[in-house]
């Protein structure tokens, strides 16, 4: 046994015994970033004295920052939840990551999300976010799947240790998502499409999806990065990775996304398919710029044509998607199933709005500026 795996294996009963020891009036709190390479999250831990009661009795903190040099940076505290591992009263905060002159650096895209989310307020616009992941073991396999490669079964929303891996992950991260203040709305097990030759035959074994929202604004973006968070300290418990990537495993099988449903108030009122139907023709003009936001490695993710638009009714095999009920209620929100699965939220959140809400209709794309940059 490799020394990783023995301490994987060490005996969970030992951790309990020292999280049940008396903390006194102390309070832990876990700062949470996103690293140099927008994807990745970074944490470490300080005590207070007490409880905090809300964002602003949490300190900012420093830390470094590895971007050509190693320079000093400051985490600011932006949203507060309950810790799911060592329990109330300690807490897990997402925090903004500021340089030397308090501008946000690298990766960080909250604030300028925050700001185009304050401009279009008005619009009360909602987010509810689809995020895929695939659990791999440790030597780099597929969770599950045998050394002779892919088993080839397999189902979306499938039952069955013939079908799926990795459940007691799932229910544990939901679990601790909701004991965290995480506006996780559900999970499913996954499934994604395998060609072989003309035969096309589907794998899910050990591909899962959790939603987040409804979710108004820039709280779309905290409480995913969060639920991600809590994925990945979930997976080490169990001994397995997540993985977020838009193409987690090499050939000719299908990518991992993080579909998108978006509103605003007049879609969700009475005859608001409308609004939507002009929201999906705005979207069109700006397909190509859309992509290369919603996907960090420009192209990983084919779900949808980088070139071609399309759009359908109860047909999700298109760029944007108008469920068969809102079209049939005429008012509610639009699917757009092109981000990646590892796509920052932030900016699939600004693009939508500035797009949909604050671009002039009709504007070319040579026209405009390149939308988050």
């Amino acid at each position: 046994m490799s020394v990783l795996s023995e301490s994987i294996s060490l005996h969970k009963t030992v951790k309990k015994y020292y999280l049940s020891l008396d903390k006194g009036a102390e309070c832990q709190v876990t700062y949470i970033w996103i690293d140099e390479t927008g994807e990745n999250l970074r944490c470490k831990t300080r005590t207070l004295n007490k409880e905090p009661t809300g964002i602003r009795d949490i300190p900012e903190w420093s830390t470094c920052w590895v971007d050509g040099n190693l320079i000093e940076v400051t985490l600011v505290p932006v949203r507060m939840f309950r810790d799911p591992f060592t329990l109330d009263p300690n807490k897990l905060v997402l925090c903004e990551v500021l340089d030397s002159n308090c501008v946000p650096i690298g990766s960080n895209q909250r604030s300028q999300c925050a700001k185009v989310m304050e401009e279009v307020k008005d619009f009360q616009p909602w987010f509810g976010m689809e995020q895929e992941y695939t659990l791999f073991s440790l030597d780099g396999r597929p969770f599950g799947w045998p050394p002779q490669g892919c088993p080839f079964t397999g189902a979306h929303c499938a039952v069955g240790i013939d079908k799926v891996y990795g459940r007691d992950i799932c229910i544990c991260h939901y679990k601790a998502c909701l004991y965290a203040g995480v506006k996780i709305c559900g999970t499913n097990a996954e499934s994604s499409q395998l060609a072989v030759g003309d035969r096309h035959s589907f794998w899910g074994e050990s591909k899962w999806e959790f939603q987040v929202g409804l979710c108004e604004g820039i709280e779309m973006g905290d409480h995913l990065w969060m639920a991600r968070y809590i994925l990945h300290r979930v997976c080490e418990d169990f001994g397995v990775v997540a993985s977020l990537d838009a193409k987690p495993i090499k050939g000719n099988i299908g990518t991992s996304g993080c579909h998108t449903n978006f509103s605003t108030k007049e879609m969700r009122s009475e005859g608001g398919l409308q609004f939507i139907e002009e929201a999906i023709r705005r979207l069109s003009k700006r397909h190509s710029q859309h992509l290369r936001v919603y996907d960090p490695h420009d192209g990983a993710n084919n779900m949808s044509s980088f070139h071609d638009f399309s759009t359908a009714t109860a047909h999700r095999n298109v760029s944007v998607h108008i469920p068969g009920h809102v079209c049939r209620m005429g008012c509610g929100y639009l699917e757009d199933r092109c981000p990646a699965a590892n796509c920052n939220p932030y900016n699939v959140m600004r693009a939508l709005v500035e797009t949909c809400l604050l671009e002039t209709a009709g504007e070319d794309d040579n026209e405009r500026e390149t939308m988050a940059s």
